[in-house]
């Protein structure tokens, strides 16, 4: 509030009213929530439709939500697939939250344009990292390759493509292998399971056709590669190199256990690869040099970008404008 002259100028926040929801699978109370509180805190009602992978997860968070006094008609949790998703968009909303694949966001996007409704989309991401040569190369490797195959790489923020200059390359891709192969499948109710089930069987076909392709078009796999038979969708961790951009593996997105590492010559190559994607989520640099990497980052078309480690969500910054620093 401000006085000058006689005259009050005040800001005020006000409601949105009426917020539609449409969350993904893979983190379905975070991403769920992540909406979901905000709004009910503001004073709007919700609209939430779980995605149809996840809703006993969606009715467990408004039953919890009922329970601890928000009124049914103010949080309510709609059930089905796609054709429930575009009933909800139908309606007389005043604000759409949308976390999901490229393809559904560009959907969504098309079907209220020229609304004037609120719209915000977190989709997919082909999220590149580049590794300078003056990183603790065994430390560097082991951080990108939790970072690539944490949740079975079945996260939008993953790290799905590695850029590494020349001087380290080698070196970084026998560590990278060695952390990945450490890497125990099994159950993921298990304490010590590490790499678990795909969770969608049609990505199976995603993931055979991108390793199939870089195959045939001169990438090495070094190690995994396959499928594997077994009750679940089961595919091995994989790292490819000696890839390229003319490859889908290092173009569109894999969300599953498999990355490409390019050799570059230097930053400047690193930065032109890093860009070359119609995705924008997050990118990260690996190097001893804070200078360096917010010069690098700054020039990197991203929404998040980190420095020194991978895919974190911190609560005191906004979405789509963070960097984090793990290790100098």
């Amino acid at each position: 509030m401000f006085d000058e002259g006689g005259m009050r100028e005040q800001i005020g926040h006000e409601p949105l009213g009426l917020v539609a929801n449409i969350s993904a699978w893979n983190y379905p109370w975070f991403v769920g929530c992540n909406v979901i509180l905000p709004a009910l805190l503001t004073g709007n009602a919700v609209l939430y439709k779980p995605s149809e992978y996840a809703t006993l997860t969606g009715l467990e968070i408004a039953r919890l939500l009922h329970e601890a006094g928000v009124p049914r008609d103010v949080m309510v949790c709609l059930v089905g697939g796609g054709e429930v998703g575009a009933a909800l968009l139908e309606q007389p909303v005043d604000g759409v939250f949308f976390t999901g694949s490229h393809a559904t966001g560009r959907r969504i996007a098309e079907t209220v344009a020229g609304r004037f409704t609120k719209l915000q989309l977190e989709l997919g991401g082909k999220d590149p990292t580049y590794v300078c040569e003056d990183v603790d190369v065994k430390t560097a490797a082991e951080s990108l390759a939790d970072g690539a195959m944490y949740n079975t790489g079945q996260s939008c923020c993953s790290v799905e493509r590695i850029y590494v200059h020349e001087r380290i390359h080698d070196a970084f891709v026998s560590a990278f292998v060695d952390a990945v192969k450490g890497f125990r499948r099994g159950d993921p109710m298990n304490e010590d399971t590490y790499i678990g089930a795909i969770t969608r069987a049609p990505q199976l076909d995603v993931l055979e056709s991108q390793v199939e392709d870089a195959i045939a078009k001169g990438a090495q796999v070094l190690v995994g590669g396959e499928r594997r038979i077994g009750d679940g969708n089961w595919f091995d961790a994989t790292v490819l190199v000696n890839v390229d951009h003319t490859m889908e593996v290092m173009r569109e997105e894999s969300f599953g256990p498999v990355i490409g590492i390019q050799k570059v010559r230097d930053d400047d190559e690193a930065v032109r690869l890093m860009n070359d994607t119609r995705y924008g989520l997050t990118a990260g640099v690996y190097t001893r040099d804070e200078q360096r990497a917010r010069a690098l980052l700054v020039k990197v078309r991203a929404g998040s970008v980190y420095w020194n480690c991978c895919d974190r969500v911190s609560p005191r910054l906004p979405r789509a404008a963070s960097a984090i620093r793990a290790w100098a």
